[in-house]
């Protein structure tokens, strides 16, 4: 029998997949929360999705939604159903969607490893 103690080991990386496109961090999951509670909108989605927009020509639509559209992919992180459509899901997999606030205002950030390049506010992305 080995005694020798274990070394703790790291988290695993995020490892995107069709099914699970986007992981939330524990900031984002707790804004999420927080605002479907403050308006009444449990059992919603919250719906990622990519859209024409901005001046880099692609941007991120969010939204809570009470049903789905036929097609979309639909999972579960830390109690928040996510949902996004399949055309989104190609240009947001592997993202990461933090919740930052600071003295210039609060809001979700995007790390798309995608995204090529991204306009000064960081609200639209070219692929």
């Amino acid at each position: 029998m080995d005694t020798t103690p274990s070394t703790p080991t790291a988290a695993p990386a995020f490892q995107p997949s069709p099914e699970v496109p986007v992981r939330l961090s524990s900031a984002a999951i707790a804004q999420v929360k927080s605002v479907i509670q403050a308006q009444g909108f449990e059992g919603y989605y919250f719906s990622i999705r990519v859209v024409p927009a901005g001046c880099s020509g692609l941007g991120y639509d969010l939204n809570l939604v009470k049903e789905c559209k036929a097609g979309d992919s639909m999972w579960e992180q830390d109690g928040v159903k996510i949902a996004t459509d399949a055309l989104s899901a190609n240009y947001l997999l592997g993202t990461e969607i933090d919740y930052v606030s600071a003295i210039t205002g609060a809001g979700f950030k995007f790390n798309n490893p995608n995204a090529k390049s991204s306009c000064g506010c960081g609200t639209s992305f070219t692929t």
